[in-house]
């Protein structure tokens, strides 16, 4: 098993303002001779990260990490307009300009995998390669085993919290029981909605849940932006035009070296997903993990990660 690089700290750090109302908080570390690689995090909402930097090797590679629209350092906090997965797909776009990178890798999980699909398909020239992580392609079938049916069933005791802050007659919908909520006026009820939808991901996300990510979720100023963020992105369905758009496309991205990582006990993107990916893109590299549920730091999904970035580096 590979274990993490050694810690390191930014060597530039920026504010980049995208349009009139947001602006995105972004970070460089590692070598600035290296090759570029930019880090997409989950959620939406989740925010970068300073442990991603330890994924790649610092002398062979320039790392670029940023907040997306609304969470993280990136203002306004929570903020739901203008916030689209196109708006963040331009928004790659123009970092990458700014920062003066011809092409980089892309590397992104969960959420994450999702927005680098969907820049690499629509600005394919500009990437080198992809390295995806718990694949979510946001389609209903995804959004009802997380938030409907299913993972409830391997998580009973976690799903009883998450189902408290809704009434029993609106639970046949609850993604959009919980944007009811979380776009409230009432700061206790949207606080309550997003700690419950929060801590829900968290307890599901390890193959052995872990106590301090589950605390970090809760905590009221990540949460907010987690969940008003994520829940906002499912109710519009991730913006896409066909909920099939990402594999529909893939014929654009076919020939840019890929390598695919999944825990095969997933319960937050469950490895049909992948799967289906896998099926749709047979030149990918696919690695199962057969040890691990969701999360980036499960020592097999870590250790495949770090492998796929040693791997690309010397190309």
């Amino acid at each position: 098993m590979r274990e993490l690089y050694p810690a390191i700290e930014p060597y530039h750090q920026g504010f980049l303002q995208v349009s009139d109302l947001h602006t995105i908080y972004f970070e460089e570390s590692g070598n600035p001779q290296g090759k570029p690689v930019v880090i997409l995090h989950g959620g939406p909402g989740g925010g970068s990260q300073p442990i991603y930097r330890q994924y790649f090797d610092a002398n062979r590679w320039r790392i670029v990490q940023f907040d997306q629209r609304g969470c993280g350092q990136s203002t306004p906090h929570a903020e739901l307009r203008e916030n689209t997965t196109w708006h963040l797909v331009e928004d790659i776009e123009t970092l990458r300009k700014y920062l003066n990178i011809d092409r980089w890798t892309v590397s992104g999980g969960s959420w994450g995998s999702t927005l680098a699909l969907s820049y690499s398909q629509t600005y394919p020239e500009y990437c080198k390669a992809l390295i995806l992580r718990g694949i979510f392609l946001l389609r209903k079938k995804e959004l009802d085993w997380f938030y409907q049916e299913g993972a409830s069933y391997f998580f009973p005791d976690a799903w009883e919290e998450y189902l408290q802050p809704i009434p029993i007659d609106e639970r046949d919908d609850m993604i959009s029981a919980y944007y009811r909520r979380l776009t409230s006026d009432d700061q206790q009820v949207r606080s309550q909605a997003a700690r419950a939808w929060s801590i829900w991901e968290a307890s599901t996300s390890k193959l052995i849940p872990d106590a301090s990510l589950i605390e970090r979720f809760g905590t009221e100023d990540f949460a907010d932006a987690f969940a008003r963020l994520e829940c906002h992105y499912f109710m519009n369905k991730g913006f896409f035009t066909s909920e099939h758009q990402l594999l529909q496309n893939i014929d654009r991205i076919r020939h840019i070296p890929t390598v695919i990582v999944q825990g095969r006990y997933d319960m937050v993107c469950p490895m049909f997903i992948a799967w289906e990916l896998h099926q749709a893109f047979a030149e990918a590299e696919f690695v199962i993990v057969p040890d691990a549920g969701h999360s980036m730091t499960e020592a097999g999904i870590r250790s495949a990660l770090i492998e796929a970035g040693d791997r690309m580096s010397g190309d």
